[in-house]
């Protein structure tokens, strides 16, 4: 939910510029836009209204006491049991801002490990005269934030800042990276010189007099795991099952509908499982949401189908078409401000516009199964990949000139596990796979106005499958294993045990033939980047059409530049 944006310090014009800020992320939050603001700074807030409608709940938010003011974007989904701590402050909202902004009054810095949430937010303390601000344990929600001669401004979206006037210079290294490993850059950068993120699991403090910037983790995923000591006995499953009807229980809190996206695979199939058996007396008003091609050799519809035909889930089936692409393709481009996955993303953006024309603010998907209990083929291979079904670099760093290249310098990720399985794990839920998921999902999903929640990363269920033995995930070169053995229990095994598949869409074939004209204009505009080798670029492009379309990411991904 929301969109936050702030400028601290003094300059011309800086309540119009905050406003225009906000006009830029108006998708984000278009129930409510307001700020405040003293002679220091000021703070901006696009609300999207999930829980307490009332104007009331409406932000930014100052205490009763007057001394501190949120702004806030996600959902702190105990709150109800967090404000049965706080009996000294009184409530004048049903909000969890204000559950935050209490906790915060009270406890400081260390109610960070009682929240169970997705959440950026920034808090002004007028005692400390200082900004604290945090973002949730995995990045659910966006932090971004620049300084530009002693300002400091911050943002829920890159754009945001570029309207701000913070200029939009390449940040080479993470350019050229892309273009040669298919990463994203580490937690703290964007592709984008000048634009920072907080990283998932830290807090900032930024004090106005001194202008004092300072970043600290609080959420110490490793030290958690080096405590737990889970034991493989028969009540593994059982415990796991519990936790996961409380995360998903918990993220039913809402006070408008709330769905669920729903794909044939192993993760989707348990969301709907568990969905339906909390949710059974009102199962019949919980929509479900499916994407296809019409391409038989892609398409999870028929799965979905299969584990919808029983029950009361009201079914939405939204095609995806070929000749959709390119209009479709430019107005994702624009609302992500950097490089996206491929056509299955276009494809989310119209199951968030569906739920949006529905009425449904709140949908759920299954985003964190695959990294927790070991799900990609390059885990049982033991393979340092970072792209599901690939089988050598799908990316073509060659299509660089030598200059650029060299800006070049694969990043290295923390080992901190004796195990291999573990620390491959432990990048992908930290540095590749889902910092790069997620980035993609709250902007496609915000673009429509649409919140989503991923119950799968509930912090304590992360912890819990990362810290079961490897034959529990591992088992005849299959992932997920105990997951299985679960969706097996409660859906069958036809889609249990079925293995996971890389691509959703055509995508392969689609950018070949019924897109190449296109791909070919894009192709163009890439080209014109100074930093590529145009006859390379042929050459690979040609080989794509006419010897072997077995990888089209490479392919995408220079698809994905030509329109920054």
């Amino acid at each position: 939910m929301c969109g936050l944006a702030g400028i601290i310090g003094v300059i011309k014009n800086r309540e119009h510029l905050l406003n225009k800020m906000l006009l830029k992320q108006n998708h984000r939050g278009p129930d409510f836009t307001s700020t405040w603001s003293n002679s220091k700074l000021c703070l901006g807030h696009n609300r999207l209204s999930i829980i307490d409608l009332s104007s009331r709940a409406n932000q930014p938010m100052v205490s009763l006491c007057g001394n501190f003011v949120i702004v806030f974007n996600g959902e702190i989904y105990n709150y109800l049991e967090l404000k049965q701590t706080i009996n000294d402050y009184k409530f004048i909202t049903n909000s969890d801002t204000e559950v935050l902004l209490a906790l915060y009054i009270k406890f400081g810095k260390e109610m960070l490990s009682m929240i169970n949430g997705m959440f950026s937010f920034v808090i002004y303390d007028r005692i400390e005269n200082k900004l604290f601000g945090a973002r949730d344990r995995f990045g659910v929600k966006p932090l971004f934030y620049s300084f530009l001669k002693g300002t400091l401004y911050f943002a829920s979206e890159i754009k945001t800042l570029w309207e701000a006037g913070i200029e939009k210079i390449k940040n080479r290294k993470v350019w050229s990276n892309y273009i040669c490993y298919g990463t994203y850059g580490m937690p703290h950068e964007t592709f984008w010189e000048n634009i920072h993120q907080i990283k998932p699991g830290n807090y900032f403090e930024y004090k106005l007099y001194h202008k004092n910037f300072k970043e600290t983790k609080y959420y110490d995923f490793v030290k958690n795991i080096k405590l737990i000591n889970y034991k493989t006995d028969e009540n593994s499953e059982e415990k796991y099952l519990s936790l996961l009807e409380e995360s998903i229980k918990l993220r039913f809190r809402s006070d408008v509908p709330v769905g669920f996206s729903l794909s044939g695979g192993v993760d989707s199939s348990i969301l709907l499982a568990m969905v339906n058996k909390i949710m059974h007396e009102k199962s019949d008003k919980i929509e479900a949401f499916t994407f296809y091609s019409n391409d038989s050799r892609y398409d999870e519809l028929i799965w979905a189908e299969e584990m919808t035909k029983n029950t009361k889930n009201h079914h939405n089936k939204i095609l995806l078409k070929v000749n959709e692409i390119d209009t479709l393709f430019s107005d994702v481009s624009y609302y992500q401000d950097e490089p996206f996955g491929g056509i299955p993303v276009i494809a989310y953006s119209k199951i968030f516009k569906k739920c949006k024309d529905k009425g449904i603010k709140v949908i759920l998907d299954g985003q964190g199964m695959d990294e927790a209990w070991a799900g990609y083929d390059y885990y049982a291979k033991n393979s340092d990949f970072i792209i599901q079904g690939t089988k050598s670099n799908p990316c073509k760093p060659n299509v660089l000139i030598p200059e650029f290249l060299n800006y070049s310098a694969k990043d290295k990720y923390d080992k901190p596990f004796k195990d291999d399985l573990l620390n491959l794990q432990y990048r992908d839920l930290f540095y590749t796979k889902i910092p790069r998921a997620l980035r993609f999902n709250d902007r496609i999903s915000m673009m429509h106005s649409t919140e989503l929640r991923e119950p799968f990363l509930d912090f304590r269920l992360v912890e819990f499958a990362f810290s079961q033995p490897k034959e529990l995930k591992i088992k005849n070169g299959q992932g997920k294993w105990m997951l299985r053995q679960i969706a097996n229990s409660l859906i069958g095994n036809s889609i249990s045990y079925a293995p996971k598949r890389p691509l959703q869409t055509p995508q392969r074939e689609w950018l070949s033939d019924n897109l190449k004209e296109w791909v070919d204009l894009k192709l163009e505009k890439f080209s014109k980047y100074d930093f590529i080798d145009k006859k390379v670029m042929n050459q690979l492009w040609k080989d794509y059409q006419f010897k072997d379309k077995s990888n089209s990411f490479f392919l995408w991904q220079w698809i994905n530049l030509s329109e920054l």
